[in-house]
């Protein structure tokens, strides 16, 4: 049963939910429920649920679900729905302004549509703009923190902070700054540009990936990141993993750095064939490859 969560002041009013199966809430479709799950209204609302929480409850930040393993067992902690509540997106004086909630895609065509240049490659990253921040996702050669100017964040005190780009050590998927805080926003520092070219680059862009990955399959996005100086892809097909299956996952036949689930694969089955792809490419090429995927939760059964 949904409970409406009291007013604070003039906070709107956030939904918290016990139980919620996350399957329907990740891309790759599997995972066990939240035990408890809460969609907040907007920042303030947050702010005030965060506040409000003990020191020890876990948290799990949760976009659109892609580049995150929910396991079997599901999470035993609160869940941070940023859908709907965080999601605003619109011009601002450098760029754009972008809560962790929007989807990359949607700043991608907010960009183009406001005559601005430089984001084209968000249209690329399946996610939302908390989890790129989180993790300096890219695509097509860009990367999100190329393009931030400034973050808001929240702790867990409820304490917001505007944060610049200097307060934190970016790498390839990797951001360290200051702990014990989450991305709520950003603004993008972008170029002026003509809105139909970057409508142009978009669709290119798109059909590209298209072309090239399992769109329509119930995947996390890339599972590994590249290795330096090669590709995971590369390294995996060439160990003969194209197509490997294990109980209901599958190494996609179109791209091998994604695993794809066709409609049975359990969270379990998706980790254990992730080991397996790491432990034959280490084998062959002694590179020991790094998943882009977070993985979180109990195994199954033990929530």
């Amino acid at each position: 049963m949904a409970t409406a969560v009291k007013k604070a002041g003039a906070t709107a009013l956030g939904e918290l939910r016990p139980r919620v199966p996350l399957a329907g809430y990740t891309t790759w479709r599997v995972g066990g429920p939240a035990a408890r799950f809460f969609r907040p209204a907007d920042r303030r609302d947050l702010a005030r649920h965060l506040a409000a929480l003990g020191p020890e409850e876990p948290l799990l930040w949760l976009g659109l679900g892609s580049n995150l393993l929910v396991r079997d067992g599901g999470f035993a902690g609160t869940v941070i729905f940023t859908q709907g509540g965080l999601d605003r997106s619109e011009r601002s004086a450098a760029g754009l302004y972008v809560e962790a909630g929007a989807r990359c895609a949607q700043a991608a065509r907010l960009a183009y549509r406001s005559g601005l240049t430089g984001a084209e490659f968000l249209a690329g990253i399946p996610g939302s703009m908390g989890g790129a921040l989180a993790m300096n996702a890219g695509a097509f050669g860009g990367e999100t923190w190329a393009l931030v100017r400034r973050v808001w964040t929240l702790d867990r005190a409820g304490v917001e902070r505007q944060r610049p780009r200097a307060d934190f050590e970016i790498g390839y998927r990797r951001v360290r700054g200051p702990a014990g805080e989450w991305f709520t926003a950003a603004e993008l520092e972008l170029q002026a540009g003509d809105p139909a070219a970057g409508r142009r680059r978009v669709r290119s862009l798109l059909e590209r990936r298209n072309r090239t990955q399992p769109i329509g399959q119930a995947s996390c996005g890339s599972v590994f990141r590249n290795p330096p100086g090669d590709y995971a892809a590369r390294l995996i097909e060439a160990a003969g993993l194209k197509g490997e299956r294990l109980g209901g996952a599958l190494v996609s036949e179109k791209h091998a750095n994604f695993i794809v689930n066709p409609g049975a694969a359990a969270a379990a089955d998706i980790e254990a064939l992730i080991q397996r792809v790491q432990a034959r490419v280490l084998e062959r090429f002694g590179i020991a490859l790094q998943t882009e995927v977070r993985i979180v939760g109990e195994p199954g059964g033990s929530t």
